[in-house]
Formats: C-alpha cells, sequence, structure tokens
C-alpha cells in the first residue's frame, strides 16, 4: 500500500486539531545532565501528556479525522500499552467504540489505563506482534477501522507536533535524540526536522535486544528479527514501511544501545528530573551517553516519550541503588 508521507502543513493542521484537547508538554534543563554529557541537555516531557506518553497526539489527530461508518464500526488497534492507550484515549473523547489487542504479559499499568478509558481488551500472544497479528484478523473479520501503530499519516503527524514544540521554544537546538520501536515518533521528528530550514541532527535509539527497525534502515529493506528486551515501547520484532520510507530519507544517525545501559539511564533520569520515565523513554539518554564526545557542547533534546512504569519495574530500575554511567 502507498501511504502519503506527511508534510510540515499536515503537523501544523495535527496541532490544531489536538490543541482544544491536549497541552504542549514541558521542554526542561536539568544542570545534573548538562554536566554528566558537557552539552546543554533538554528533556522534553511527554510522560505529561495525559495517558503519560508521546502516542496520544497521533490517536487525537486521527481519531478526531474519522468518517461517520468509521466511528460506527469502532476502531481496533495493537500495542503493547502506548499506542493502545492512545487510540483508548481518543476513542473515549470522540464516541467511538475502541478494541486494544495486548501481549499476554503487557505492563499491567497499560493495561490498567486502557481500561479505565473503556477499550475493550483482548490478550494474546507473548509480544506486540502476536497480538499485532490478531489484531488484523479481528479487523478484517469484523470491519473495524484497523490502527496501525506506525503506517498511519495521521499519526505520523500528530506525533510530530512533540518536535514543533521542541523546535519553536528552542530553535537552536542542534540534536534531537528520540526513541524508536515502530518509528513514528522518529519519523515526526524528521519531517519537522528538515523543515525547519536549519541543521538539526535527528537520531533514534533502539535496544540491541530488539533491532530489527535498525538493521531495516540500515539495509533499506525491511526485515525481521529477535524481540527480547525488556523495554516494550521498543519491543518490535519487524519494522513498518511507512516510517522506514520517512527514516532512510532523513534520519541522520540510528544508534543501539544495551538494557542495561537503557535501565542505568532510566534511573538516571528518574533521579535527576525527579519525573516516572519508562525504558523506552530514557533510551535517548542511553544513546546520549554513547554519543557523548559527539554531543560536547552542543544543544541536545532528549524526547522522554513515556512515563508509564509499573511497581515492579520501578523496583527493578532503582532497586540495586546508584546507577552505574557507562563511560561510553
Amino acid at each position: 500500500m502507498e501511504w502519503q508521507v506527511p508534510t510540515l502543513a499536515d503537523v501544523l493542521e495535527a496541532r490544531r486539531r489536538i490543541s482544544p484537547h491536549l497541552r504542549p508538554t514541558p521542554l526542561y534543563g536539568y544542570a545534573g545532565l548538562d554536566e554528566l554529557l558537557g552539552a546543554e541537555v533538554l528533556v522534553k516531557h511527554e510522560n505529561h501528556l495525559p495517558v503519560g506518553a508521546f502516542k496520544v497526539r497521533g490517536g487525537v489527530n486521527l481519531v478526531s479525522q474519522l468518517g461517520t461508518n468509521e466511528r460506527r464500526r469502532g476502531v481496533i488497534a495493537a500495542s503493547t500499552g502506548n499506542h493502545g492507550q492512545s487510540i483508548a484515549y481518543a476513542a473515549r473523547l470522540f464516541g467511538v467504540p475502541a478494541t486494544i489487542c495486548v501481549p499476554e504479559a503487557a505492563n499491567p499499568v497499560k493495561v490498567a489505563s486502557m481500561r479505565g478509558l473503556g477499550a475493550e481488551l483482548v490478550f494474546h500472544g507473548r509480544d506486540y506482534d502476536e497480538a499485532r497479528e490478531r489484531c488484523e484478523q479481528l479487523a478484517r473479520r469484523h470491519g473495524y477501522r484497523y490502527v496501525h501503530s506506525g503506517n498511519e499519516p495521521l499519526l505520523i503527524a500528530g506525533v510530530a507536533t512533540a518536535t514543533l514544540e521542541i523546535l519553536e521554544e528552542q530553535p537552536h537546538t542542534d540534536v534531537i535524540i528520540v526513541p524508536i520501536g515502530g518509528g513514528s515518533g522518529a519519523a515526526g521528528a524528521c519531517i519537522v526536522a528538515r523543515a525547519a530550514g536549519r541543521a538539526v541532527r535527528v537520531i533514534g535509539v533502539q535496544s540491541e535486544a530488539a533491532p530489527a527497525a535498525y538493521r531495516s534502515w540500515r539495509e533499506r529493506r525491511l526485515v525481521e528479527d529477535r524481540m527480547e528486551t525488556f523495554a516494550e515501547g521498543l519491543a518490535t520484532r519487524t519494522a513498518f514501511e511507512l516510517p522506514q520510507r520517512i527514516l532512510r530519507q532523513w534520519l541522520d544517525d540510528f544508534v543501539l544501545v544495551q538494557d542495561d545501559e537503557i535501565r542505568a539511564a532510566q534511573a538516571l533520569l528518574i533521579e535527576t528530573t525527579r519525573n516516572l520515565v519508562e525504558a523506552a523513554g530514557a533510551a535517548p539518554l542511553a544513546a546520549a551517553l554513547r554519543l557523548r564526545d559527539q554531543l560536547t557542547g552542543k544543544r541536545v533534546a532528549l524526547i522522554a516519550s513515556g512515563g508509564n512504569v509499573s511497581r515492579e519495574q520501578l523496583l527493578d530500575v532503582l532497586g540495586d541503588g546508584p546507577p552505574h554511567v557507562p563511560n561510553g
């Protein structure tokens, strides 16, 4: 299928649609992170959005544009949690029935949120991709409007509004580091950065334990790979066509980090910013620590994509004392 790549005009239109429902998120600096990286570090707190994650921007933009027949039939999506929360939130906002397929061991914080938002939950499979396959079967069987987590121009335009906010508040930002699972957030960042008219580098980051998007970007073809990361926001076995098309054209660099680096970065962000940050949202700091020598003296924005941490995950990350900071 041929999807239209969103433009800056689409992102500006998305902001007009979502602004009555979602406030801009804070962009805060922290002296501890500046000292750690030798750079001016800004954290884009997408964890402050209503469902605690950036994807709700795309959900509101997309569901607001559904036709009468699509709204009547309802929407369905597959998710490890944040995409599902996004669709559930937007569906409730606009009075649309929503079904979300999640892995059997999905994050209980995200599950409770989706259920509280009124979505019907279907538990299936050991990971996102098995839940997605079940979701696609149900969409065909019942005629639901299937909302893919990556191959949706309206989702990408919606989540791109986060980068628009960064560059409007800090137009001289040098580098933006974005976590990548399916790649919608990074694709949106690339669209806005390229339209900004100055050299803003966009760097993606994924776990070495789930490198499908990284390998797809490097090899310029869609590949499937293992999925063994604890960071559910990065936990995909396959890459998606539309985000990859955008990333191949405009992404400046792509970094793989180890899960232990993500854990250390998560603990650092929680302790330094006094915010709950989930593993995927901490991956940009893990990448920045890897790239410390390249970032010295620059203004660097880290997109903290979400903050949906379960109690067990929090104890696992913080329970062993002060985090170890990698030397890079």
